[in-house]
This record gives C-alpha cells, structure tokens and sequence, in this order.
C-alpha cells in the first residue's frame, strides 16, 4: 500500500489541509463559476446539470471541512489521540459521519430532485424486536460510492447502527474518508490481498456488538462486462462449472466472491444477514460518469431482505448456493427496477395525478 498512496503523515499534512484550502477558494469564485456554469448548462442534458453540480460540490466541501476540523477537535480533546478508540470519542465520530451522510443526502436529493424509495423487511414483531438488538452482516451489490453512501446512511439514521466497512485502500486519499474510517473499526485493503481481506473481515466480524452492522461487498468490484466475462471464466478455470454456469445467467451483476462473506458468518455466527440491492447510481463510477450521467429527477430504488441468523445454512457447499441463490435473486429484482423519472409538475406547480 504504501506504493500506492502518500504515507500518512503526509497525508494529514498536506491533503486535509488542502480541502481547506479548496473549499475557500470555490466559496469566493462562486460568482465566476455560476457564471460558468450558466453558461454550460444549455449544452448539457437535464436543466442547469452544471448550476446543480457546482451547488453541491460546494456543499460537500463544506461539510467535508468542517468534519475535519471536528476530527481535529475530537483529537485534540482525546488527550491529541490517546482517548480515540474509548467508547464515547468513537460514538462521537459516528455521530459526525450520521450527520455529514444524512445532510449530503438531503442537499442531494434536492438539488437533483431525487426520490429514494427503500424497500425493507415487514415491520412484524420479531423484525422489531431484532432490528436494534443484533449484530448484521450486510451484504450488497458493488455498485460505486453513490451508492455505498446511500447504503451506509441506512444503516446510521435508520437504523441508528454501527457500520463496519471493507473498503479499497486507495479511498484513503480522500482526507475526510482517511481521517474518519481509521479511526472507526473498519479496514482498509489493497488490491490483491486476498488472505489480507480474509483475516480483516473476520477481524471486523468477531467483534460485532448488538449495534454493529459489518458490510461487505461480495462481488470484489463494479460491474462491468468485461469483468463479468473474466470472473466466469476465472470460475471455469477453477473447474467450478456449476458456478459458472449460474454467473452466466446473471445480466446485472458479478458473481460473489463466497470467501469473504462466508469467513464473516463463520466469525459472527449469531449475527444475521442483510442483503441489500440498489439500482439509480451504478453507473456513476468516475468523475466523468457523474458528469455525463448523473441522475436528475429520477427514483433510485433499494430492496433489503433480512435472514436471521438461524436460517444460514450449515456448511460451506450449502453457504456457497445459499449465497448465489441471493444473488440470483438481486439479479433480478435489479431488471425489474431500473429508475424511472419523476413526473415534472405543471405551470401552477401541481404535479399531475394521471
């Protein structure tokens, strides 16, 4: 890793400070960019993409800011970091990522005129019962950072818990992530690692709390076709054929990657498992994806299933279609909701009841 990115130190020394640094200079050339973005935005799609973007560029900087400089605060009162990992400095980090993701989605939905529907397991006794009083494993589709923002938001406001993240390590380079995530119980892992991966995930896995929620995306990666074409055929090279023939048939994702999530029920076996499907960002991977194709008023959908802990099966065979009988599962309920756009109101500001 540390061929990859710049050594901590520095990282805290020059990256954090220069979000700082960013953030003033776009707060005082608003004026000019409006102007810019004005200028652009008949030769974008959508209405005034450009005005839009530049708005929440500018929030998501100022929060940003002003998490670190709460990050800072917090270290400076731990004792400069002696007092971090203590149960209240820990609630309070997760109370500041609660509201940097809560206020982002807000700003966000507004700006771009979104509506997210989440569709999660009936509200029966034992749903209510269990939801804040045992440890989750959440299991997701890989589908970029809009998504795993909307994910890890869910879990914080909704469900008021304690998420656990399996995340790539090049995400450091973004200094508010950097600061945050380390100092959380969540890890961080190089390309290439996969016993590394492994021996963090259980890490992560056995120390689940009532509260804690570990989340892990078990594709390894985002979809792409090509890479749907090089995992098949990395399954029939491993004489899998009956994975592979079921991979095959999926047209909307990469097949699971069992390892990881299979160490992880291993690690907490009464934790259960939630998994979560989500379609309206999985397209928007790189700066030019949400250039050219962020969603602006649209309904991005979510589905989450619970299962409880003791109706995992027993036995790695049994995990293994277990875990592609899900998949297969998500799969198709992604076909079956892809976004739709949000009925445009009329002159009087009425939407249309038809």
């Amino acid at each position: 890793m540390s061929g990859v990115l710049p050594p901590r130190i520095l990282r805290r020394l020059v990256l954090a400070p220069l979000v700082l640094v960013v953030t003033v200079a776009v707060a005082v050339n608003v004026p000019f960019l409006a102007l810019v973005a004005v200028a652009l935005s008949p030769w974008l799609p959508g209405r005034w993409r450009a005005l839009r973007l530049l708005w929440f560029g500018l929030v998501w900087l100022a929060l940003e800011s002003i998490a670190l400089s709460a990050c800072l605060a917090l270290w400076v009162a731990s004792g400069f970091g002696g007092r971090l990992r203590s149960e209240p400095y820990q609630e309070r980090h997760y109370a500041i990522m609660r509201w940097f993701l809560a206020t982002l989605y807000k700003v966000a939905t507004r700006a771009f005129r979104l509506r997210v529907e989440v569709e999660e397991p009936e509200l029966t006794p034992r749903e209510v019962a269990v939801r804040l009083t045992r440890p989750v494993i959440v299991l997701s589709r890989h589908a970029g950072p809009g998504d795993s923002f909307l994910l890890v938001h869910q879990l914080l406001s909704s469900y008021q818990r304690q998420p656990r993240i399996v995340m790539k390590a090049a995400l450091q380079l973004d200094p508010g992530l950097d600061v945050m995530i380390n100092r959380l119980p969540n890890a961080f892992v190089p390309p290439g690692r996969g016993a590394g991966v492994i021996q963090e995930i259980e890490r992560l896995a056995s120390g689940l709390g009532p509260k804690g929620a570990l989340v892990i995306f078990p594709e390894g990666g985002n979809f792409t076709p090509r890479r749907r074409l090089r995992a098949i055929r990395r399954l029939e090279e491993r004489h899998l054929a009956e994975e592979a023939k079921r991979a095959r048939a999926m047209e909307h994702l990469l097949p699971p990657r069992s390892g990881g999530a299979l160490a992880a029920i291993a690690a907490a076996p009464t934790a259960d498992v939630i998994f979560v499907a989500h379609t309206g960002l999985d397209h928007m991977i790189t700066v030019g994806d949400i250039w050219r194709g962020l969603p602006m008023e649209q309904v991005l959908k979510a589905r989450w299933w619970r299962v409880p802990a003791d109706e995992v099966p027993h036995g790695r065979d049994a995990q293994v279609r277990w875990l592609y009988d899900w998949w297969e599962r998500i799969d198709t309920w992604i076909g079956e909701n892809r976004p739709t756009a949000l009925p445009r109101p009329d002159r009087r500001g009425a939407r249309p009841t038809a």
